[in-house]
């Protein structure tokens, strides 16, 4: 085991204040402890690395990472504290055996420091016998950076020795735009603010597509912070948001997992685009198939240059082998070389895997289109004249174009939204009517559940229509959060009325669960007098005077098999009867009709 390398062994003089300063007693004593969090990869599952933050002692109120810096900053002893942290956090992760790369929070302040010991960052790597490529420095911005030519060419010293830079929290800071472009990160994290809530906050999707847009010219990869539901997870998923962090995944320990449980992973092929896991329309890549003529890795160039002048409509030419495809050629680079001087006497005979593209743009047949239209936006400089190639399982199948794919998803997103609902922008009874029928020509079990709030029209006219539709959202963005995507679908028939087809044997477990979460949230939508009471006073709709309990939630619940409900009409008349029943049960309630199932 490598042995610790004192921190002090080139420190230059430091002021040191009295010992009786619980900073300084922290500092001299090396009483700051690693803590580490995980950062996954979003799109393939798995850790990738860790963030290592910094803790107090335990019983001080310099614990807190924040009042600990803050102390060092106002002391101007904040390099010392960072060399410190530096050593503690190498030492911690190279004793836990922590997998994947270790993230260093360093502030510009520490790097410009004319005290910093020169050497010292090289010495600990070779000290711990730890690879500096696996070390990304995170740069935390604590106050404005005045001299950026001078951080470049600190940041450009660590690059030279292996290190990744990192610019952390991308859009809470001063000049987080402005620090992106002069110092060009491996690494951007956004900021927690835009990633909480992301999956129920349109503005925020807007910002983060924006800046995923600037990643991908600029080259940096994205890390989302602050991650902290599943919904939020699948959401920045299906964005094309590489890794992120957050307590979904895991909260920062001194004692770290080096791996994770795969449970909590949303499968790639699963987490699709989200308006597919919100059970809206969709089509399939197959749709959009062109036929191609296509070459091998040996046809020669000149060979290759006669069937662009035959098929001047194509723009790109797939290579297959053994029927799968291992490459690609564009019409530009073709031309530009046989149309040089003597490009097709010196070039012609060449074969063309000397110049093809080892690395075209795949697509499953069966894969959603705008689920593709994610991963092909995530590939830098990718050209709408650029094809790419559509397989059956692995399989050459044929091509597709940029411009066939756009037009499609822009034709769904207005179907789509045409037949949302405008307050929860949940599918309406069209998508749902279609959705059961395919289920059932399918011949697959599942469970179709009637949602309704009671006591709703009540409070709707206690408190008026915008509180009435704040109710509304509640329970919409409730089912989101708690339903998984993967096979469910969520539909709003309209007002306080929703249902849920389950295709999971876990229905009844979510039902439950999101009763429990309805009859808490609830609570906050009355003002403090109608809670002491219980409840509103009001008139029912026979014009009476009532009194009316706080709105609690009732379920229905049908189950469905093979050649039992034959339409989605009988199936909704049955959730319907079902809802009912549960409404003369107390309280928030399921109440679940088995008598398709039993009859069997």
């Amino acid at each position: 085991m490598p042995t610790a390398l004192a921190v002090s062994f080139d420190l230059p003089p430091f002021a040191h204040p009295a010992e009786s300063d619980p900073f300084d007693i922290i500092l001299s004593r090396g009483e700051v402890a690693s803590w580490f969090q995980p950062i996954v990869d979003l799109q393939e599952g798995g850790v990738i690395g860790y963030e290592a933050l910094i803790r107090g002692p335990a019983d001080s109120p310099l614990h807190s990472p924040l009042n600990l810096f803050d102390a060092a900053m106002r002391r101007g002893r904040l390099t010392e504290l960072e060399l410190l942290c530096r050593e503690k956090n190498v030492a911690s992760f190279v004793k836990h055996l922590l997998p994947g790369k270790l993230f260093l929070n360093v502030s510009p302040e520490a790097f410009l420091d004319p005290h910093f010991p020169i050497g010292f960052t090289r010495r600990l790597m070779q000290e711990y016998q730890f690879d500096p490529a696996r070390v990304v420095i995170e740069l935390t911005e604590q106050q404005p950076i005045e001299d950026y030519r001078l951080l470049q060419n600190a940041l450009l010293h660590y690059r030279a020795m292996g290190f990744s830079v990192a610019l952390d929290d991308l859009g809470s800071a001063y000049a987080g735009l402005r620090n992106w472009s002069e110092l060009n990160p491996n690494y951007v994290k956004f900021d927690k603010h835009f990633i909480q809530g992301i999956d129920q906050d349109r503005k925020k999707q807007q910002f983060i597509q924006s800046l995923l847009e600037i990643a991908r010219h600029l080259g940096s990869m994205t890390i989302a912070e602050g991650i902290e539901t599943r919904a939020e997870y699948q959401l920045l998923q299906s964005l094309g948001v590489q890794y992120g962090q957050g307590y979904y995944f895991d909260r920062p320990s001194p004692n770290p997992r080096p791996e994770l449980p795969k449970s909590i992973f949303l499968p790639k092929d699963q987490a699709d685009y989200r308006m597919l896991s919100l059970g809206q329309r969709s089509e399939t890549m197959a749709g959009l198939v062109r036929s191609s003529p296509t070459i091998t890795p040996a046809t020669l160039l000149q060979e290759v240059g006669d069937l662009f002048e035959q098929f001047p409509e194509r723009w790109f030419l797939p290579v297959v082998e053994d029927n799968r495809p291992v490459g690609g050629v564009s019409r530009y680079k073709v031309l530009d070389i046989l149309g040089s001087r003597y490009g097709r006497d010196l070039y012609g005979r060449n074969p063309i895997r000397g110049i093809m593209d080892t690395d075209p743009v795949l697509a499953e047949r069966d894969m959603p289109v705008e689920k593709f239209s994610q991963i092909l936006t995530s590939r830098v400089a990718y050209s709408l004249r650029d094809d790419f190639i559509i397989t059956d399982q692995g399989r050459y199948f044929g091509t597709g174009t940029v411009i066939d794919l756009l037009r499609k998803v822009t034709d769904l997103q207005i179907c789509n939204a045409r037949y949302a609902n405008p307050l929860t922008l949940l599918p309406g009874n069209v998508p749902i009517s279609e959705r059961l029928n395919l289920l059932i020509e399918e011949g697959r079990e599942f469970f179709l559940c009637h949602f309704d709030i009671d006591n709703f029209k009540p409070y709707n006219d206690c408190y008026g229509f915008s509180r009435g539709d704040e109710v509304i959202r509640l329970l919409g963005n409730l089912l989101v959060e708690e339903i998984d995507p993967a096979g469910n679908f969520i539909g709003h028939i309209g007002g306080d009325d929703f249902v849920v087809i389950f295709t999971s044997s876990e229905w009844e477990r979510v039902c439950r669960g999101i009763l429990e979460r309805f009859a808490q949230e609830i609570l906050t939508c009355y003002d403090p007098e109608a809670l002491s009471a219980g409840g509103i006073a009001g008139r029912n709709r026979r014009n009476q005077e009532e009194f009316f309990e706080i709105m609690s939630l009732s379920i229905g619940a049908v189950t469905s098999r093979s050649g039992t409900l034959c339409s989605p009409g009988e199936l909704a008349s049955r959730a319907a009867e079902a809802k009912t029943m549960a409404k003369q049960m107390p309280g928030n309630a399921l109440f679940s009709d088995r008598r398709q199932s039993d009859s069997d």
